[in-house]
């Protein structure tokens, strides 16, 4: 059996040329390319008075629908939460008794609905399997937050406001006010 020879090369040190030793052309190339940077166009944008363009595509905030009367389009099907491939979505389904709220007949609807935005990846596939059409994906930012517990938004983050008995809310969340 052989054994084995560790290999070793000399390190050739090549003795520094008189402009390599007062690193004077490396200091001014340097520099060039500092100033060329300082006079160019910025590429920051100042967020509350100037917003990029986004893609028409953009997907942003979760929002729940309401239908004509006021009422929540939910009915608990839990779709939305099959579909989510992050498993960003719970709820928790319980039926409105008859004389309820101008009901008729017995109705679903989600007694509890959090989605965690910490999870969430925004890809939409909620609001494509909603059959009621009461989730989509906004055009607004999901906003920030300190703390773990303000990234999971419940029922009353998401349902916009009822046009019958929150009228100037409403107005609000559509910047008429």
């Amino acid at each position: 059996m052989q054994a084995l020879t560790q290999r070793s090369r000399a390190v050739d040190r090549k003795p520094l040329t008189l402009w390599e030793r007062i690193y004077l052309p490396a200091v001014l190339k340097g520099m060039t390319i500092t100033f060329g940077h300082m006079f160019k166009k910025r590429p920051t944008i100042n967020y509350p008075e100037k917003t990029r363009p986004f893609s028409p595509v953009f997907r942003g905030l979760h929002v729940l629908n309401r239908d004509e009367e006021g009422r929540e389009r939910c009915t608990a099907c839990g779709l939305c939460a099959v579909a989510c491939p992050a498993e960003a979505i719970t709820m928790e389904a319980a039926e409105r008794k008859n004389g309820e709220e101008g009901l008729y007949r017995e109705e679903k609807y989600a007694a509890r609905y959090e989605i965690n935005m910490l999870r969430c990846i925004f890809c939409g596939l909620c609001e494509e399997a909603c059959p009621k059409d009461a989730i989509y994906l906004s055009e607004t930012f999901a906003p920030s937050n300190f703390a773990r517990k303000g990234f999971i938004y419940g029922k009353d983050d998401l349902l916009i406001p009822n046009p019958k008995t929150q009228p100037e809310e409403l107005a609000k969340a559509r910047g008429e006010a």
